[in-house]
């Protein structure tokens, strides 16, 4: 049995969220933060040597990394949806925004949180700044970051526009694409199981 161990705000929700959308058989065990350091517990941090979040188990395989899970799941259960095809005209931006969220966004976004002017974290700010604007063009464009329809590239980068801002409080008011993206994501039936399993308490940081 597939088992998706979740950490509450966390990564971890994307997890989730891929296997509500794809509707397949899963075993959900949710750990919270210590209310103290917000960090993980000890038991989840010893289900993997890294100690991070999100890990799923599938029988004997324990895997954790984000696009290393989601692309296991798309492989092993998925057969074929929530992804683009080699020869479809989309699939290069595909590739390029299923990797991009914690590729460039999220490692901007984390270093701009830190609460100093040094030169590189400036140049860190401006990157994000740079990729939001970036994204926010592409949604002018296309309902899904993906092309016409929800992809993993979507379930990668929801993330970072929403729950990862109870940890950095971005505003996207610059950005009215993004909004209109998140409203329609915030529609869907299938994040909205995953976000009431995963995190009850907390509401979708949509807007």
């Amino acid at each position: 049995m597939l088992t998706v161990h979740h950490l509450g705000l966390s990564q971890s929700e994307r997890i989730v969220w891929l296997c509500e959308e794809l509707a397949i058989p899963y075993e959900l065990k949710v750990y919270a933060r210590d209310p103290k350091t917000r960090l993980a517990p000890a038991d989840y941090k010893a289900l993997h040597p890294m100690g991070t979040a999100p890990v799923i188990t599938d029988g004997t395989l324990v895997l954790a990394e984000s696009g290393a899970i989601i692309e296991y799941i798309l492989a092993r259960y998925g057969k074929g949806q929530l992804t683009v095809a080699p020869d479809d005209a989309e699939f290069g931006a595909y590739l390029y925004w299923l990797h991009f969220a914690n590729g460039t966004l999220m490692p901007s976004e984390m270093l701009g949180m830190l609460k100093t002017e040094e030169p590189f974290v400036q140049v860190m700010r401006l990157r994000s700044d740079r990729g939001l604007a970036m994204m926010n063009q592409r949604l002018g464009q296309v309902p899904y970051l993906g092309g016409q329809a929800l992809t993993a590239a979507d379930i990668m980068t929801v993330f970072v526009l929403t729950t990862m801002r109870a940890f950095n409080r971005r505003s996207l008011t610059p950005y009215p694409h993004i909004l209109t993206y998140l409203a329609r994501i915030g529609e869907r039936p299938a994040y909205q199981r995953a976000m009431a399993k995963g995190d009850p308490t907390l509401k979708p940081m949509l807007a």
